[in-house]
């Protein structure tokens, strides 16, 4: 048992290269692992500091200084989601508030039907199964509204949070790109001179997140606008809300599209019931859904989604158990890097071959 675990040790970690990476992989990790919850603020700020690299980089080849394109960049991006989020948040939060308010009157509506079923197919469903499954529904409920208070109890220091990250945030992101390589050599001044490996993972996976935030951001922006239009259009209640929540659920594939399809199916259905209007809701839906997962994915995460969709969903389970909303942002990134780490990891012959030579 020991020789074979010596010579599987010996086969993949002979190469210093490979304990180099190794090493800075663990210890990226333990440090994310640990800290994630502090450093938060950090995180988001390198995520824009991504999302707004290439307009810096665009500009500075027109001939302006690194300072000035990075003034202008995120200045523009300021102003930019500011517009967005004060145009945007009044809205949703009136919808949000709507909608919780006829959510008693749908239960009301549900029930009714629900008790109706028994009548209709008396040999398939009972009174007592109805009774069951609408008391479970109601406890439920009731145990989400007790979640929902204690949420918005906690939201004080949340709140604080926030607006202490709306001025950090923007500082960091701001600083990040204006002195983009005096901070990329700092860190590569503390790792060790044989990182080769380490060094061809990490441009790979740079490029990668680079395009993949890029890419997701633009995906959340046309989906959720096309499918506002298409609600609006089709004449659907809260229709900014539901289309800002399918814009927000490519952020989890396969999983989130599923899981937003129930409030627009529910909504569409006690809007309309089961008429042609339904139909033309869940059918538009459908299209949209379609064309991201058709169309939009593969024009633009044509490289980074090279990836089986058991992979995702496993990876989307597993970084966002570890961390979050953010563990699921970056879920098919750091499969990637899963990926690119096993595939630049020298294997038996490739270090046979170095040894011959």
């Amino acid at each position: 048992m020991f020789s074979l675990f010596s010579q599987w040790y010996k086969r993949k970690f002979s190469d210093p290269n490979a304990v180099t990476l190794l090493v800075i992989l663990l210890c990226a990790f333990l440090f994310v692992f640990f800290f994630n919850n502090l450093l938060m603020p950090v995180f988001v700020a390198i995520a824009i500091a991504f999302l707004l690299d290439l307009p810096v980089f665009q500009l500075i080849n027109f001939g302006l200084s690194r300072v000035l394109s990075v003034s202008i960049v995120v200045t523009a991006f300021i102003g930019i989601s500011l517009v967005g989020i004060l145009g945007l948040m009044p809205v949703i939060w009136q919808q949000s508030s709507n909608l919780l308010q006829e959510v008693p009157q749908m239960m009301s509506q549900g029930q009714t039907y629900l008790l109706t079923l028994p009548e209709q197919y008396p040999d398939l469903i009972n009174v007592e199964q109805i009774e069951t499954l609408i008391s479970a529904v109601n406890e439920k409920l009731i145990e989400w509204g007790q979640l929902a208070l204690r949420a918005s109890l906690n939201s004080i220091s949340d709140i604080v949070a926030l607006l202490i990250y709306l001025i950090l945030v923007p500082l960091m992101v701001f600083f990040f790109l204006k002195d983009k390589k005096d901070l990329i050599s700092s860190v590569t001044a503390f790792l060790p001179k044989e990182r080769v490996m380490a060094t061809q993972v990490g441009d790979e996976m740079y490029q990668q997140i680079m395009n993949y935030i890029r890419g997701k951001v633009i995906e959340i922006l046309i989906v959720g606008t096309a499918s506002t239009i298409a609600f609006i259009v089709l004449g659907l209640n809260y229709a900014v809300l539901l289309g800002v929540l399918v814009g927000l659920s490519v952020l989890v594939p396969y999983v989130g599209a599923t899981i937003v399809t129930f409030p627009v199916l529910l909504v569409a259905l006690f809007q309309f019931g089961t008429g042609s209007e339904f139909g033309y809701v869940m059918l538009a839906y459908g299209i949209i859904q379609a064309i991201d997962g058709n169309i939009i994915v593969p024009l633009l995460f044509s490289e980074a989604v090279n990836l089986h969709p058991v992979t995702i969903i496993i990876s989307v389970i597993l970084f966002g158990g570890l961390w979050g909303f953010w563990g699921v942002f970056f879920a098919i990134p750091l499969a990637t890097l899963v990926k690119a780490v096993l595939n630049a990891w020298p294997s038996h012959n490739e270090l046979t071959e170095q040894e011959e030579c």
